[in-house]
């Protein structure tokens, strides 16, 4: 009994070791378990001198700190677009203004002004063909104010134009003439209104072969009756007076329409010969003798007085720059200097019937009353053909 007893005690030992062993993980294992180590503390690094210093994160519920030179660097970005645009302003200016830069604060300056194309007198602008008052009126008045012009040069190359357009410009070039001397440089052509501006400066310069006089007046009519009738085209016309359709192209001229217009012609006429004699200091008579409506050229022009001298723009410009005092080189300022806009659109002058061109609201069938007083008259190409056709 008591071997019994002691071999279910050792039993029961031997299975409470077994247990302990399980649960160590040792089964099978006579040997002690390993020690774990204690966890080792990292050794702190030294940085190297050329290292960057290490970066603390910043947390991500913190705002993110704004640089001081920020504001700064925002202003010198406006600053520079803004000057950017001031170049690109003032280039653009140059190039499809014609502006000139230089000589605006030099003193001793020649003003340039120019006279190119049809003269007439309304808002449209210049390089087109067209030679507007308005614009040459303004530079004149702008150059006759400045007291760094010393003297004025206009360079004229129009085939003429209206009566009111000259007579705008005439009547600034006498204004002009009294704080300051206006000379004329006449170049392809001068001729009609073009030279009836022309005498009233104190000299005119022309090349030898300068088309110029023409001093004469031209109102052309057009009658198409004759093309109506074929087109079976009738005009009833309800009029105030006898003479308000005068010179509408669906019928011809009555006789007392055409002694109307024999008078406002020669009224034109007179006018235009007092001023030529007034400015080229000749008599009434030495001017009709010249007035048959012929044109002249450059060189002619100087034997029969109506231009003082053959020359270029540059000569011309050096004559104004005598008789202003200038001593040495003058600046020259382009006051209104063909810009690329007219080169692009306006390259050719108009040597077109004014009377082409009517007010907004006339009927075009009655455009060609409008008087083309001053031109050179230069005929249609395409109506001589068909003319010699016929």
């Amino acid at each position: 009994m008591d071997d019994k007893s002691g071999n279910i005690v050792a039993s029961i030992d031997d299975k409470a070791n077994r247990e302990s062993r399980i649960d160590d993980g040792h089964l099978g294992n006579n040997t002690s378990p390993h020690p774990i180590p204690a966890p080792i503390a990292p050794t702190p690094q030294t940085p190297s001198p050329h290292s960057p210093p290490p970066h603390t994160p910043i947390p991500p519920a913190s705002p993110t700190p704004q640089s001081k030179g920020g504001s700064r660097g925002f202003f010198v970005y406006i600053a520079i677009v803004l000057s950017l645009i001031l170049i690109i302003g003032v280039s653009l200016a140059v190039i499809f203004g014609g502006v000139d830069l230089q000589g605006y604060t030099s003193k001793d300056q020649v003003a340039v002004i120019y006279v190119q194309g049809m003269m007439v007198t309304g808002g449209m602008p210049d390089g087109f063909g067209f030679s507007t008052s308005e614009n040459v009126c303004k530079h004149l008045i702008l150059a006759a104010d400045d007291d760094n012009v010393e003297a004025i040069v206009l360079r004229v190359n129009s085939p003429g134009g209206s009566l009111a357009a000259a007579q705008e410009i005439k009547r600034e070039i006498e204004k002009a003439k009294e704080e300051k001397p206006v000379v004329i440089s006449m170049g392809d052509v001068a001729a009609s209104a073009a030279y009836h501006i022309s005498a009233s400066a104190d000299r005119i310069v022309a090349n030898p072969g300068t088309i110029t006089g023409s001093i004469g007046v031209i109102w052309v009519f057009e009658n198409k009756s004759g093309y109506y009738d074929e087109e079976g085209i009738e005009h009833w016309v309800a009029k105030s007076g006898e003479f308000k359709d005068m010179g509408a192209d669906w019928r011809n001229l009555t006789v007392d329409e055409q002694a109307y217009a024999d008078e406002v012609v020669m009224e034109v006429f007179s006018m235009f010969v007092d001023d030529v004699a007034a400015g080229r200091n000749m008599t009434r008579e030495e001017v009709l003798n010249l007035s048959d409506g012929r044109i002249y050229t450059g060189a002619t022009a100087v034997e029969l007085g109506l231009v003082d001298e053959t020359g270029n723009m540059y000569d011309a410009i050096d004559v104004a720059a005598e008789l202003g005092n200038i001593t040495g080189e003058p600046m020259i300022t382009y006051m209104n200097k063909p810009s690329l806009s007219q080169l692009l659109f306006g390259g050719e002058e108009s040597m077109e019937d004014i009377s082409q061109y009517t007010v907004l609201g006339f009927p075009g069938s009655v455009r060609s009353a409008r008087p083309y007083l001053y031109g050179l008259y230069i005929p249609d190409p395409a109506d001589a053909q068909a003319e010699s056709h016929k």
